[in-house]
């Protein structure tokens, strides 16, 4: 089998460039408008990202000082160590509420954002102004980050795991409205026609068309903000919507770093549990 050398291509390429311009003149255009648009964006990302550097006054300094800090502070958290029996004792129980803050606030949402996906979805919708005013409640409720839905229930219900299932809650609504109306939408219209055409009407299309369709994938998606939702309650936990973060942030706020990391290490360990739990069942469902 014989190869062509590089340089023997070039050579022919060269003899042939005459050739070449007048059968693609578009590759040979110095300046088009598509090749100025790009070169104009990628200066401007550049004077970006250099001006934000200037602006949030970044420092190689700084970093390095930072990092001598972090390795103290480590040296700080070892060994990890809950301390007394009774504070492990309210470690393990700020995790359990954790848990139960993720589990019960990703259920109502869930729950509250199934007939939103209905209307928000185009082939589900009762018309397009209904279908309209659903996506945008969906955004605007989607572009409030959860801590901030945490400090406003903590506001309105006071403080406790109560406010942290409606941060979640209210929060994820906005992700699951959006998540099962694009799976709706993106279901086979061909199990619908059926339905119709054995003179089902349009509710029977959607319970017997749509839905077993598209129920396995809103399952999955459950599942998933579950193993999120742990994550996001610890950390909304530090503004007192309950669970383990407003111990974590007691313990940060007292220079206890053993404890810190204690605490830490357990949150590790539990989302990797939940992790490795919802993806064996959503793979259980989805097949």
């Amino acid at each position: 089998m014989s190869t062509t050398h590089p340089l023997s291509l070039r050579q022919s390429a060269l003899a042939d460039l005459a050739g070449l311009r007048a059968r693609h003149p578009a590759a040979f255009r110095r300046a088009t408008p598509r090749r100025l648009l790009g070169l104009a964006l990628l200066a401007a990302a550049i004077c970006l990202f250099a001006f934000g550097l200037w602006r949030l006054e970044f420092s190689p300094g700084r970093i390095a000082g930072g990092l001598a800090q972090l390795v103290h502070f480590i040296g700080l958290m070892i060994p990890p160590t809950p301390g007394t029996a009774s504070r492990a004792v309210l470690i393990f129980q700020g995790l359990a509420e954790t848990l139960a803050i993720a589990f019960l606030g990703t259920l109502l949402a869930a729950i509250l954002a199934f007939p939103l996906g209905l209307l928000a979805a185009r082939n589900t919708s009762i018309n397009r102004l209904v279908h309209f005013l659903s996506r945008r409640l969906l955004d605007s409720i989607r572009g409030v980050d959860a801590l901030i839905w945490a400090l406003i229930w903590v506001s309105v219900v006071g403080l406790g795991p109560f406010a942290g299932v409606l941060a979640i809650m209210t929060g994820d609504i906005g992700t699951f409205g959006k998540l099962f109306s694009e799976a709706i939408e993106a279901a086979d219209r061909r199990a619908v026609e059926g339905v119709r055409s054995t003179g089902g009407g349009r509710l029977a299309g959607i319970r017997f068309g749509v839905l077993p369709a598209v129920l396995p994938v809103m399952i999955g998606h459950v599942l998933y903000m579950i193993e999120s939702n742990t994550r996001s309650s610890t950390i909304i936990g530090i503004v007192g919507a309950g669970g383990i973060g407003l111990m974590l942030s007691e313990m940060i706020r007292t220079l206890e770093w053993d404890v810190v990391s204690f605490i830490v290490l357990l949150i590790l360990a539990t989302v990797m549990l939940v992790d490795r739990l919802s993806t064996r069942l959503r793979r259980m469902i989805t097949g």
